[in-house]
Formats: structure tokens, sequence, C-alpha cells
């Protein structure tokens, strides 16, 4: 099958010409192109989603992630981390327990986003304070045995916090640093631990300041540390948006944190429990605290480029810079050989098609 394509971003390079897919994957590239006929991209990669079109995934079942995932695959997402804010054990491991196991339609499940709960007390944000737990080894192998966990966001400031670095490294979990307060000197102590990324940089964390650049400062000095982002034009604002993307050029990335209003037009949802209200784009608790985004990362991947981004940087850091972060190289990247997870865009960027490993097509 022949995409109908002018070009292509071939391993992180835009070639002209177009793609060609046989039993699922990328057999051919450079072809004679299609006039007007689109650009074909990786398909989206977010680690980041606690919900998406009406699901909440703190609650979901089996039918709510087949209705989650065919809509986010509308959306060009193409594999994703369902993410599980800070909550007590017995609804986490509730949570674990639902989350579909093997090949599944509809975008790749990469595993699971364990946001919390040994996050900082004093940068919670939305995360519920009840739920906030220290460090411990024997709440995080009882997490880790109830489900497929990929990610986990941690504070890593808090005491035994670099054993758990240390020991989900060894389970081969992918560990964020994000809801803390640590100061340059600490995040820069987890990063040579091992630890190469930072959830939705600046958000619940200790501020930038010129004598005390804390975990946004180490990071962003750091070549070996992935910025994740939340680019809804609420989180960030402009101006700090901008200089994430001068001082990170390739090592940005972008995640939705998306909650289960997104995709919708509803005004309220739920957010691992808690009541959201959706006014003006913007999903806040009762109390006013941000609570999640409504951004589909087609949207975020428009922001980056409006703020000056190549086309190529702007889908790059929706989808090799992501995959980085989660250590899935093989994910992200459209190369001869792979599974074809493309997503067709215009010279709009708005959505055509997408394909999961070539074998569902969908008209956005």
């Amino acid at each position: 099958m022949r995409l109908g394509v002018e070009a292509a971003i071939v391993e992180g390079d835009l070639l002209r010409g177009d793609v060609e897919v046989a039993d699922g994957r990328i057999v051919a590239v450079g072809l004679a192109p299609t006039r007007g006929g689109g650009i074909a991209a990786p398909g989206f990669v977010d680690l980041q989603v606690n919900g998406y079109a009406g699901i909440d995934f703190a609650a979901a079942d089996a039918a709510g992630y087949k209705a989650a995932g065919e809509a986010l695959l509308e959306g060009g997402v193409t594999a994703y981390q369902p993410t599980l804010i800070t909550a007590p054990e017995d609804s986490l491991i509730a949570a674990l327990r639902e989350v579909p196991a093997g090949r599944q339609p509809g975008p790749r499940i990469l595993g699971v986003h364990l946001e919390g709960p040994f996050l900082s007390p004093r940068r919670l944000g939305a995360h519920p304070a009840t739920a906030q737990r220290d460090p411990d080894p024997d709440l995080l192998e009882r997490l880790l045995l109830a489900g497929p966990v990929s990610q986990m966001t941690l504070a890593p400031e808090l005491p035994g916090a670099l054993e758990l670095v240390d020991l989900l490294h060894a389970r081969g979990v992918t560990v964020s640093c994000g809801h803390t307060d640590a100061t340059a000197a600490e995040a820069h102590a987890a990063f040579d631990r091992g630890v190469g990324t930072v959830t939705h940089l600046f958000n619940a964390m200790r501020p930038l300041g010129h004598r005390d650049p804390g975990i946004v400062g180490a990071a962003l000095v750091r070549d070996d540390v992935i910025l994740q982002v939340i680019l809804d034009g609420h989180h960030l604002a402009p101006e700090i948006a901008q200089l994430v993307r001068r001082a990170a050029s390739g090592r940005l990335a972008l995640v939705t944190d998306a909650i289960a209003a997104a995709g919708t037009s509803a005004g309220s949802c739920t957010l691992g429990g808690i009541d959201v209200e959706i006014r003006d784009g913007v999903a806040r608790r009762a109390d006013g605290v941000i609570a999640g985004s409504v951004v589909t990362m087609i949207d975020a991947v428009r922001n980056l480029h409006a703020l000056g981004a190549s086309f190529v940087d702007a889908v790059a850091a929706a989808t090799s810079a992501p995959a980085r972060a989660a250590r899935r190289p093989e994910l992200g990247v459209l190369r001869l050989g792979d599974e074809a997870d493309i997503v067709v865009l215009d010279d709009r960027l708005e959505i055509r098609t997408v394909l999961r490993a070539g074998l569902e097509r969908v008209a956005a």
C-alpha cells in the first residue's frame, strides 16, 4: 500500500517521496511523490494520559480502554502510557489490574505511568495529600506486582527516594523526577543516578531562581535529561515555553497530561476520583488548582510549531523524544523495516490518516 504522500520524516530527516507499507511494515521510502499528498510522520507517543474521550483510567475497565484507545488513535497517538495519579494503595492496585495485557487493537500501551505516590507534600499540585506517601520499598513492590508499570514519577529529595530509583531501574522501569521541591544539588544526584527525564517541567516543582535554580535549572543545563512539557497554553507562559524550546533543542518531549474530558466537549470530569471543571480550556479542581489538561497531542505539536520550532522538530517532540525518555528507541521513528505506526499530516498540521502497524487506517 502506498500512502500517497509527497514527503516523510524518515529517521528524523524530511525526505521527499512517498512511503510504501506491506504486512504492517515500512518497505520503501523516497518513492515518486504524490503532489499535495501530505507528509508522513511517526505516530505520536504520549507518556502522560490520565484519561481520554470520557474515560478516567483510574476507573477504567477493558471497554473503557478500548474506547479511549480508539479516540487516541484518531488523534494520531499510536503509543501511550495510561497514567494514575496519587491514590490510596488499594485504588492503585485495582486500577493497575484493569490494564489490558498483550497486544490490543488501537494504540500500543507501553505500560502504566505511576505519577506518585512518592511525591513532595509541598508540590502535590492536584494530587490528594491524604494519599501521598514517603518512599517505601515494600509498597513499591506491591504496586509493581499489581500491573505493568513502565514509568514512575517521584520526588528525588525524599529520604530513600534514590534507593527506589535503583530498584525501579533494576526492574526496567523509567524514573522521572516530578512533583518535587528538589534543590539543584538534589536533582543532580538523581540525574547522576540515571534518572533521565522530568515530569511536566516547571509545574508542581521548586521554582527557578537565579540563586536557587532548583530542579528546573539543573534539568535545563543537562544534556542527558529529557524535559517533558505540557504545551496547552495554560501550564506554561509563552516566554517560558520559548526558553525551554531554545535551551533544550532535541530533548523536549511533549506530553498532554490529558484527563477524561480531553477529546470531548465536556465541561466536567473526574481525575483519579477528583471532580474537575473545565472553563476556557483550563481544567481545575474546585479550589482552583490546575488538574491535568484537555489538550490533544496534535494541538501540542501545533503550539510548539507556532512558537518557532521547525515542523520536523515539533514532530520529534511528540515522537522520538518521548520514545527516548521511555527508553523505547524502536518507537517514534519512521524507518525501513519497522512497524508502520504513521500519522499523515497536511500542510496545516491537520491529521489526514493514521496507521498503527499498518493494520488500522483511521480517517481523522
